[in-house]
């Protein structure tokens, strides 16, 4: 007898768990009451303190080898002059890469190869503005060809840090705030993300950019006269609460 009662009662007992589950589910796919969803923003105005000077050399020829090596030898021996120019700086305030390396032939009116063009460049960036302005000045083999403003990861993460803290802060005054409205005792967080903007900070170019250094020989070793932008960071919190009644 208790042999042949065994599978009804597994069945009943599975039954019974899978209509558990299912109310369970049911639950907690049902909107929750008293639920609020919003956002909070803290933004603030940040002088830019990085410069990056893009400073490039276009050659041509007949032949892609003698362009490629010609522009090769320009390279090297402005790279090995800025590496000169910057020795003992922190990389912070003033480094040197290389950019963009491009050949490509030109064509004729019959659709064939008539030569070769390249340039190629040499990015010049950092905190100190001053060196970097000084050292774009002195490559005379190159042409200045972008100059933008941006901000250093070392600022831009102590005021995001700070930013962060300010947007949570209106969050949570808005929530108990909300919750004091609605008549409720306090609320409980439910899911929250934080998100940041930074308008006018990436790529933006100074606005005298278009001096190259071919339109003014005479100021060939100076400094570039420049000036730094502003841009705003925003920090957004944006989430829910659970009013507590």
């Amino acid at each position: 007898m208790i042999l042949s009662r065994r599978p009804a009662a597994v069945r009943q007992l599975t039954t019974a768990c899978l209509l558990a589950a299912a109310a369970c589910g049911a639950q907690a796919d049902a909107p929750r009451h008293g639920s609020v969803n919003f956002s909070a923003t803290a933004h603030r105005e940040v002088v830019q303190d990085e410069l990056t000077v893009v400073l490039e050399t276009v050659k041509d020829g007949s032949q892609a080898a003698d362009v490629q090596a010609e522009l090769k030898r320009v390279l090297e021996a402005a790279l090995t002059e800025a590496r000169a120019l910057i020795k003992g700086a922190v990389p912070e305030a003033v480094s040197v890469q290389t950019g963009g390396f491009n050949l490509y032939p030109r064509y004729g009116n019959n659709s064939r190869i008539t030569g070769w063009q390249g340039s190629a460049q040499l990015i010049i960036s950092g905190t100190d503005a001053g060196k970097v302005s000084t050292v774009s000045g002195k490559l005379n083999q190159l042409n200045v060809t972008q100059v933008r403003y941006g901000l250093s990861r070392a600022l831009r993460e102590q005021h995001e840090a700070s930013l962060t803290t300010e947007a949570i802060r209106q969050f949570k005054a808005r929530a108990g705030q909300l919750a004091t409205d609605f008549g409720m005792k306090g609320y409980t967080l439910g899911s929250v993300s934080v998100s940041s903007t930074d308008a006018g900070f990436e790529g933006r170019p100074v606005p005298m950019m278009a001096m190259a250094k071919a339109a003014a020989a005479p100021m060939a070793d100076a400094a570039l006269p420049l000036a730094p932008g502003k841009g705003t960071l925003t920090i957004t919190v944006s989430g829910d609460v659970l009013l507590q009644p």
